[in-house]
């Protein structure tokens, strides 16, 4: 039974793929926005930190937490060449503008290798306004 289960763990370590790094990011000099209705803005200051080996491209997208149903968007970084600061510019996104009051917005990004293959996703959220 030990040798099943410890060939089985083998077996599973060995299919995952995708690797965890991390990231902080700021929002940046966006333009204030509580109406509930978005601009349409560049994207926050990204510090990226162990993004795997061999990624190719980033794929950048935001969820508010509070209404996980509006797509707020995101981007895209081709040619990606291990930069660890992704400055505004980079692309445009629909920015944080909660109605009332405070929301958290979560950033996911997806490194993505040769043949489109994901390499690994990270995660970070912060309140707006903050």
């Amino acid at each position: 039974m030990k040798k099943i289960i410890l060939t089985l763990s083998i077996y599973l370590l060995s299919t995952i793929s995708v690797y965890a790094f991390s990231f902080t990011f700021e929002w940046g000099d966006i333009k204030k926005c509580t109406s509930g209705y978005p601009n349409k803005v560049s994207n926050p200051i990204f510090y990226l930190t162990d993004v795997p080996k061999n990624t190719k491209e980033l794929r950048f997208k935001m969820k508010d937490k509070d209404v996980p149903g509006y797509n707020h968007g995101g981007g895209k970084i081709k040619n990606y060449n291990g930069e660890t600061t992704i400055q505004p510019g980079a692309f445009k996104y629909k920015s944080p503008c909660p109605p009332n009051g405070k929301h958290t917005y979560e950033w996911t990004i997806t490194a993505i290798g040769d043949k489109k293959k994901k390499l690994g996703k990270a995660k970070a959220k912060k309140k707006y306004p903050e």
